[in-house]
């Protein structure tokens, strides 16, 4: 698949290069072909999350989201370039710093400044402390308008546009955009909304946390997906309560047929009324995403599950799959959590420890425990990591979910400790992060 992206990018500049009029010099092509592959990969970026299957698959969508950002940078760093080429090469500086220039130098102008704009408040969102919602909207609509001043610049601008073959090329690339614009944003959704899941339960699991059930629609089954995925769920509830999408992983297991449910945990404006939410109120459900599942790699049979707070939810999926499907492996599961009433699903953990399978063992590790507490304290380390997991690290894999500090801690602890990268799984619920 990386090979046909790529593939992608490389074909204007390909086409331009052999069919197209060359100036001589070598930093003015150079400038155009920046300018040509950059246009493609913004236009790819409309095509990365769009969350079809068949391309989210092999990496899932998370990865896909994180190379999609990585992506935006490089094709920013490939037009801001493209200028500078074109003056370093037989351009005037008058095409940077005139104001006196057409029409369509502007729109591609705009374009860069807009650009660099979207790709600031994607990188500090959080800084500039811009609700989720707004910034989404905002990335939206300013990557629509992107992509529509850069084709009206290279199409009046660049001399390769003058080719039929690149302006053939050109529509084909700006109607995939748009068509795949409005599958994501438009068709999907509708669809959506024509089968919609209905609220079953909505039940307190610990502070400030909630498990939604939601069953499918009648005569409809659930659709398979793997333990520890997640999904994209929009409630309607009524009450004037907010509609938004969001992300949640799936807690449940694939072995149970009549619900799906997602524990949630209130971490800001929105996610602080989910427990307004009713038994009865509707829901859409799109998905499911992610490859952090332990069915993935059958030949694992020595997990450890390193899990802070509400990272419990991929990792409680795979251990209700593993009871259902009366899976013998050997799990260690390190739990940690600020304090004891934070635990969540504490009994269930206990039950499935109690029980023939898996093979579980649960460690609890509070950092702020009362007088009373008996178990494990502070944070999980590498002292406490070795001393679990005994001396075979290398023949065990490890999946990490957490807070951001800590999952890092985790990860440098083990690689300290020596266990490969490709021991080392982690899940990382913000695409953002």
């Amino acid at each position: 698949m990386l090979v046909i992206y790529v593939s992608v990018i490389i074909i204007p500049v390909a086409v331009a290069s052999i069919l197209g009029h060359s100036s001589g010099n070598m930093l003015h092509e150079l400038g155009k072909s920046f300018a040509l592959a950059g246009f493609v990969i913004l236009a790819l970026q409309f095509f990365l999350p769009s969350r079809i299957k068949w391309i989210e698959r092999p990496y899932g969508l998370d990865i896909l989201i994180r190379f999609h950002k990585h992506m935006a940078v490089l094709g920013t760093v490939l037009l801001l370039t493209h200028p500078l080429l074109l003056v370093a090469g037989d351009a005037e500086w008058e095409l940077i710093v005139a104001l006196d220039l057409p029409w369509y130098i502007w729109i591609g102008k705009a374009a860069l400044a807009f650009l660099i704009i979207n790709v600031l408040l994607s990188a500090y969102q959080t800084v500039v402390k811009l609700k989720f919602e707004k910034w989404r909207f905002i990335h939206n609509v300013a990557g629509l308008v992107i992509i529509g001043c850069a084709f009206t610049h290279s199409w009046f601008t660049g001399d390769d546009l003058k080719l039929n073959s690149m302006r053939t090329l050109w529509i084909i690339i700006l109607l995939f955009t748009a068509g795949i614009y409005v599958y994501h944003r438009s068709i999907v959704p509708s669809r959506l909304k024509r089968r919609y899941y209905h609220v079953i339960d909505i039940q307190p699991e610990s502070e400030k946390v909630w498990t939604i059930k939601l069953a499918p629609p009648a005569g409809e089954k659930i659709p398979p997906y793997l333990p520890g995925q997640f999904h994209f769920i929009t409630l309607y509830r009524d009450r004037n309560l907010p509609v938004e999408e969001h992300h949640w992983t799936i807690s449940s297991s694939p072995g149970e047929k009549a619900y799906i449910s997602s524990t949630i945990k209130a971490l800001g404006d929105f996610t602080s009324t989910i427990g307004e939410t009713e038994k009865g109120d509707r829901a859409s459900v799109q998905g499911s995403f992610g490859r952090f599942s332990y069915v993935l790699h059958p030949e694992e049979k020595d997990l450890v599950f390193i899990v802070g707070g509400i990272g419990i939810t991929p990792i409680m999926s795979m251990l209700r799959h593993m009871r259902d499907m009366e899976d013998n492996r050997s799990v260690l599961l390190l739990y940690a959590n600020p304090v004891e009433d934070h635990i969540i699903f504490r009994e269930e953990l206990a039950s499935i420890e109690n029980g023939q399978y898996p093979l579980l063992k649960v460690v609890h590790v509070l950092s702020k425990p009362d007088d009373s507490w008996t178990g494990e304290r502070g944070h999980i380390d590498r002292e406490k990591i070795e001393r679990f997991c005994g001396s075979k690290l290398g023949e065990k894999v490890f999946y990490v979910c957490g807070p951001q500090g800590m999952r890092k801690s985790v990860i440098a602890s083990l690689r300290d400790l020596g266990v490969a990268d490709k021991q080392i799984r982690v899940e990382i619920f913000s695409f953002l992060d």
